[in-house]
C-alpha cells in the first residue's frame, strides 16, 4: 500500500480506450502499474438515436474509463472539473476503511468539486475482488459519468475458477434525448415524476434495433472454445434489467466484488448499483449452417405496472471471428417478460457466497441492534405560490421510516468531525412511527411524509440487522438499497409483511450473498447484517436516483473504536469547501 506509480496520461487513456472499444482486458501486470488516473470531466457532444446533445463525460468517453486494481491496492484519481456544474465521484462498493473523506456522495462526505477546481481521491481497496464501478454522486450526473472498476486477485493469488481468455465490462444504462439536468430541475420544480428514458443501453449504445444506431452497436468478438468473463454493471438511474446472450448460457460466479457459488442460467436480473460476474463459453458451432452472430440483450424489469416505464430492449452483438459471417440477423435471446417477478425471484434466490478456505464468510450470529426500515414513495404538500404536478396537486417524495431525508448545505462528515451543530439530528428511528399492513396502499390523505436530516449513530463494532420493508403507500415496487462503507450479508428475503417471530427462522446464516446493494422485493422485505467496524459517515439510499433525490436515504455514523486502527483517518487539508 506504499507509493503510487505514475503512468503517462496519454498512454493510460489509449490503453483504456482499447479496453472499452474492443473488450480487451488489461493484464494483471498492467493493472498493478496503472494505479494513478487523471479524470477530466467536461461537456462532450455525442449522438444517439439520431439526436446530438451535450453530456458530461470523463476524458471524452461514455461510458468512462475502466479503473484496474488488485485486492489491497491503493488507487489515486485526480479529478479535474472542466464542466459547468458542481460534481462529485463515488467508488461504488469500495469499503474505504477508515477513509470516508474520499467516498464521494455530495453533501454527505464532501462538498462538491466546483467548476474549474480539482480534487484528488485516494481509493483504498481492502477485501474487494471482482467487479465494482465508479460514478458521479451529484444530481443525475451518473447517467453519463460512470465506468467499471476491475479488481484482480492479489499477486500470487488466483481466481477460484479457471482464468478466462478475456474479461469484458458490460455496462447497462439508459439514454435520454433531453439533458438529464433538465429532468432533475423539472422534478424539483413541479414535484412530478421523472420522464422515462428514450432507450436502454449496453456500453453506452442502444443497439441496432434503434434508428441511427447500427454503426455504434457494441460488438464482442470471440473465438470458438474460448472462455470469457462478462463484468456486468447496472449503471441505470431508473431501471432494473434482465440480461442474456442468445445461444449461450451464463455461469454466474460473483456479485458486488465478492465470489459466489457458481450457477448457470439463461439470463440474469440485475438492479441499479449491482454488478454480476458471469462466465460465457464460446461453444456454438462455427461450421455448417450455424449462426456466427448472437444478440446480447437488456430489457427493463418492471414491478410497478402503474408507472410508465421504458420497455425498450438494448442490444449488442457477440460475433465469432473464426466462423463465416452469417447472412441473416443475429439470433435473439429468450429474456423473461418485462413483469416476470417469478423469474427475478428465482434468479436472486440462487445468489450464495462461495465459502472456501481462501474466501470464508463471517456471518454475525448475534445481533446488537435491530432496525425495521420501511421504504415508501410519499407526498409532500405543495408550497405557497407553487404549482405542483404530483398526485392531487402535491409533490412526490420518498422516505425511510417516514423520514424524507433533506440534504444539508454543509456535508454531514465535516459537521460530525468538527462537532458542528444544526446540520443533522442523530435520531433516525429504528422502526416506523406506526404499523399497518405495509404492503397495502394508504388513502392519499395518509400518504404524506415529513422532511428531516436524521442520521443513525452506532458504536464501533456493533452488529446491525436492518430489515427493509417495502410499502404500498403510493404503489409497491422493488427498491435497490445501497449502503456505502460496507458490504453486508443478505440473510433473508420474503414477500408480505416481515414477521419478527417467524421470518428469522428462514434466514440463511451459512452462505448468504455478501453484497453492497440489495434488491428489496415488491411488497416484501429483505434482511441484511453487517458489523459496524468501519468508522465514519456512510450514506444509505435507494439506487433509483429519483427516489434518492426525493428523500429515500439516511446516514450511518459509526463512532471511532478504542485503538488507532479502529479510528477514522484525519481530515485531508484538500477537501473542497461548500
Amino acid at each position: 500500500m506504499g507509493g503510487v506509480a505514475k503512468m503517462p496520461a496519454g498512454l493510460c487513456w489509449l490503453l483504456l480506450g482499447v479496453v472499452l472499444a474492443f473488450g480487451v482486458a488489461a493484464s494483471p501486470a498492467q493493472a498493478s502499474r496503472a494505479n494513478h488516473y487523471d479524470f477530466y470531466i467536461k461537456e462532450t457532444k455525442i449522438t444517439r438515436l439520431c439526436h446530438e446533445k451535450t453530456i458530461l463525460a470523463v476524458n471524452g468517453q461514455f461510458p468512462g474509463p475502466t479503473i484496474y486494481a488488485r485486492n489491497g491496492d491503493v488507487v489515486v484519481v485526480n479529478v479535474y472539473n472542466q464542466g459547468n456544474k458542481n460534481i462529485t465521484l463515488h467508488w461504488h462498493g469500495v469499503d474505504q476503511p477508515r477513509n470516508p473523506w474520499f467516498d464521494g456522495p455530495e453533501y454527505i462526505t464532501q462538498c462538491p468539486i466546483q467548476p474549474g477546481a480539482n480534487f484528488t481521491y485516494r481509493i483504498i481497496f481492502s477485501e474487494e475482488e471482482g467487479t465494482l464501478w465508479w460514478h458521479a454522486h451529484s444530481d443525475f450526473d451518473r447517467a453519463t459519468v460512470h465506468g467499471a472498476i476491475v479488481v484482480h486477485p492479489k499477486r500470487g493469488s488466483a481466481y477460484p475458477y479457471r482464468k478466462p481468455h478475456k474479461e469484458i465490462p458490460i455496462i447497462l444504462g439508459e439514454w435520454w434525448n433531453v439533458d438529464v439536468e433538465q429532468l432533475l430541475e423539472r422534478t424539483k420544480r413541479t414535484g412530478a415524476d421523472v420522464n422515462i428514458s428514450d432507450a436502454n443501453t449496453i456500453n453506452g449504445q442502444p443497439g441496432d434495433l434503434f434508428p441511427c444506431s447500427k454503426n455504434g452497436t457494441f460488438r464482442m468478438l470471440v473465438k470458438h472454445g474460448k472462455t470469457y468473463m462478462l463484468r456486468i454493471i447496472n449503471a441505470g438511474l431508473t431501471n432494473e434489467m434482465f440480461f442474456g446472450v442468445a445461444g449461450h448460457r451464463l455461469t454466474v460466479v460473483g456479485t458486488d466484488g465478492r465470489y459466489l457459488k457458481p450457477f448457470t442460467v439463461e439470463s440474469i436480473m440485475i438492479s441499479p448499483g449491482q454488478t454480476m460476474n458471469a462466465i460465457l463459453v464460446a461453444d456454438r458451432p462455427t461450421h455448417g449452417s450455424g449462426n456466427s452472430r448472437y444478440y446480447m440483450a437488456a430489457r427493463t424489469f418492471v414491478t410497478n405496472l402503474n408507472l410508465e416505464s421504458d420497455n425498450t430492449t438494448a442490444t449488442a452483438i457477440l460475433e465469432y471471428t473464426d466462423a463465416p459471417l452469417s447472412a441473416g440477423p443475429p439470433d435473439f435471446p429468450n429474456l423473461p417478460a418485462i413483469d416476470d417477478i417469478a423469474a427475478a425471484t428465482a434468479y436472486t434466490a440462487q445468489l450464495r457466497s462461495l465459502v472456501t478456505k481462501e474466501h470464508p464468510v463471517d456471518v454475525p450470529a448475534h445481533v446488537d441492534e435491530h432496525m425495521l426500515v420501511t421504504i415508501a414513495v410519499n407526498l409532500l404538500p405543495c408550497g405557497a405560490n407553487e404549482t405542483c404536478e404530483g398526485p392531487t396537486g402535491n409533490r412526490l417524495a420518498a422516505s425511510l421510516n417516514n423520514v424524507s431525508f433533506q440534504t444539508p448545505i454543509t456535508d454531514v462528515l465535516d459537521a460530525y468531525y468538527s462537532s458542528m451543530r444544526g446540520v443533522y439530528k442523530p435520531d433516525f428511528p429504528n422502526k416506523p412511527p406506526f404499523f399497518f399492513n405495509f404492503t397495502n396502499s394508504l388513502p392519499l390523505n395518509q400518504s404524506f411524509t415529513k422532511p428531516g436530516t436524521k442520521v443513525k449513530v452506532v458504536e464501533y463494532g456493533t452488529v446491525v440487522e436492518v430489515v427493509f420493508q417495502d410499502t404500498g403507500i403510493l404503489g409497491a415496487e422493488n427498491h435497490p438499497m445501497h449502503l456505502h462503507g460496507f458490504s453486508f450479508y443478505v440473510v433473508g428475503r420474503g414477500f408480505g409483511n416481515f414477521n419478527k417471530s417467524k421470518d428469522p427462522a428462514t434466514y440463511n446464516l451459512v452462505d448468504p450473498p455478501y453484497q453492497n446493494t440489495v434488491s428489496v422485493p415488491k411488497a416484501g422485505w429483505a434482511a441484511i447484517r453487517f458489523r459496524a467496524s468501519n468508522p465514519g459517515v456512510w450514506f444509505m439510499h435507494c439506487h433509483f436516483d429519483r427516489h434518492t433525490v426525493w428523500g429515500m436515504d439516511t446516514v450511518f455514523i459509526v463512532k471511532n473504536g478504542k485503538t488507532p486502527d479502529a479510528q477514522m483517518m484525519p481530515r485531508p487539508p484538500t477537501m473542497p469547501k461548500c
